[in-house]
Parts: structure tokens; sequence; C-alpha cells
């Protein structure tokens, strides 16, 4: 299989990982581009000397990958300068004007992609002369877009006005997901939510458990009319958090104890509504062989059914 997303990145297979804040960093990026995927490092975190670590990491194993650059939680121009510098050929923008620093990676040889939730902001970034685009729908995990609209909706409504190349994210945990995205002019998905529960994912056993208990209403929006607004894990805290209408970002403080120490009240669990899709914990590369046959086995069948109208 060989499209635009392929050729941009590199990767063997067009399934790319989320950049999960504090999630994706080598050891998870690694295993998915060894496994021909795309793996991505996270900058979302904050931690600016350990994601230029990893990055440096990702870029002496050899292995195809990209960065994720959230533009508007990026104090200064230090993790964009070093990305430029460092090696990296493939980058994603977030959460903010792409225009900002599209021409600097752009000078560097760096392919942006930029990651919409709208039409509108799919426009913009067009104008802003991006590469290709991220088109992310409400179904998916973290932080997310005030004005839910779904990947079903925005897929069809960015490819009615743009040729660009289009990556699907947002309840993707599979095959069926991936073709279905690929009917509506997608060249690749983006998957959070099954590669967080993957054995390669750093986070605690808790956490990837509660994506297994979890079924399709297992999530909540939380502040819905501030900023960051979130889809997480519903638990105690979180669906207590949702019903006051209190501000997320104070709640993030204690991330890392959830995270990584397995105490799922403590914070906020990013989890899309795929969860009700995720039933076992998977290495990475039986996620994408799987998912790649599934894509296969999918797209054979819509077009015998097609024959058959």
């Amino acid at each position: 299989m060989v499209n635009r997303v392929l050729a941009h990145t590199g990767a063997r297979h067009p399934v790319i990982q989320a950049p999960m804040g504090w999630i994706a960093r080598s050891r998870l990026a690694a295993a998915v581009s060894a496994a021909g995927g795309l793996g991505m490092v996270e900058t979302s975190s904050g931690e600016v000397d350990a994601c230029r670590r990893e990055i440096d990491t990702m870029v002496a194993s050899g292995l195809p990958f990209g960065v994720n650059l959230p533009l508007m939680f990026l104090r200064d121009d230090r993790l964009v300068r070093h990305v430029a510098d460092a090696g990296v050929r493939f980058v994603t923008t977030s959460a903010g004007n792409p225009a900002t620093f599209v021409g600097l990676l752009r000078e560097h040889g760096l392919t942006v992609y930029h990651v919409v939730p709208s039409i509108r902001a799919a426009r913009k970034a067009i104008e802003a002369g991006v590469d290709g685009l991220v088109v992310e729908g409400a179904e998916g995990g973290g932080f997310k877009n005030p004005a839910e609209v779904s990947l079903l909706v925005l897929l069809q409504g960015i490819r009615e006005i743009t040729d660009l190349p289009l990556v699907a994210a947002g309840g993707i945990v599979d095959g069926r997901g991936m073709a279905a995205a690929f009917a509506l002019g997608a060249e690749a998905v983006q998957m959070g939510t099954r590669f967080l529960a993957s054995a390669e994912s750093p986070v605690h056993a808790h956490y990837k458990q509660a994506v297994l208990a979890a079924d399709e209403t297992g999530t909540v929006v939380v502040n819905r009319t501030g900023s960051p607004t979130m889809r997480v894990l519903g638990t105690e805290f979180s669906r207590a958090l949702a019903a006051s209408g209190g501000p997320a970002h104070s709640s993030l403080d204690a991330i890392k104890r959830l995270y990584f120490d397995g105490e799922m009240e403590a914070s906020l669990a990013s989890a899309g509504q795929s969860v009700g899709l995720v039933h076992d914990v998977e290495s990475v590369a039986a996620i994408i062989e799987r998912t790649m046959a599934g894509f296969h086995a999918a797209m054979a069948t819509a077009v015998r059914r097609a024959g058959e109208l």
C-alpha cells in the first residue's frame, strides 16, 4: 500500500499512534514504528527537556516517527526549533494557528499536518499552507473542541473542500473503522485509546483495565464551557467534575499519579468512546497486524456487497 501519508511519513502502514501527553514517549513510539506504523512523540506535557531527550532517542533509532506540537501550550519556541534542527521529518501541529510555525518547519524540510476539529479550522490550516490534516472527531479522547462534531461528518465536510491528505482520528481501534474512514476519503488513521491499552503502553495496569472495563458510554466530557475541554474515562472524580462544570486544568496536577501509579481517582484519565471496542491488551505489533488484516477484509466485503446492489 502506497499513498500520500505513507510517502510523507515513511511508515509501512497508514496507522499513526496518537501523541498522548506523558504517554507518547520513545518506548511506545518506537514499538509502533518498528511494527510498521508511525510512532509519535508528545510535547503537550510541557516537560521540555524530557521531550527533547525522547525526540533525540527516536532520531537515533533510525525509525520513522513524528512529533506533535500543541501550539497554545508551548511556552516558547525551544521545542519547535529543536524539532526543526534534530532531523525530524514529520510533525503535527494542534491547538493553535498553524501559520505561527509552518513556515519555519517547512523551511527545514519538515512535512506539517495540522489537527482540526471543524471545517472552519480546516480552512484556516489550508490557508496556512499545511501539507495535510488530521481530522479529529469528538469521539476521541483527551483535549477536545467544545463544539462536538463526529468524525463521520467531519471527514465528509472536509473532503468536500480540499484534496489534501487526511488522517482520520477518533473512535477507530481496528480495521473496520479504518475501512470506514478510507471510504470517506482518509488515507490513514490515528489511534490513541487502542494504543493506550497496548502491552508497550507505559501507563499503569489499573488504567488499562479501566479501559477494558468501560463500554461505549464509559467516557464523559469535562469543562464543556471552558478550556481545556476533555473527553475522559467516567470515574467518580471525572463525573463530579463534569456535573459541576468546573475547570479541568487544575485537575491535571496529579495526572502522573493516575497514569503511572494507577490512582484512578487522582486526576483525569483521557480516553475516547472507542473504549467500548477495546477488549484486550495486546502488543503493538499484534494491534497493527490485526488492524491491517481487518481493513483489507472489510474493504473486500464492501466491494462484494456493492456488487450485489
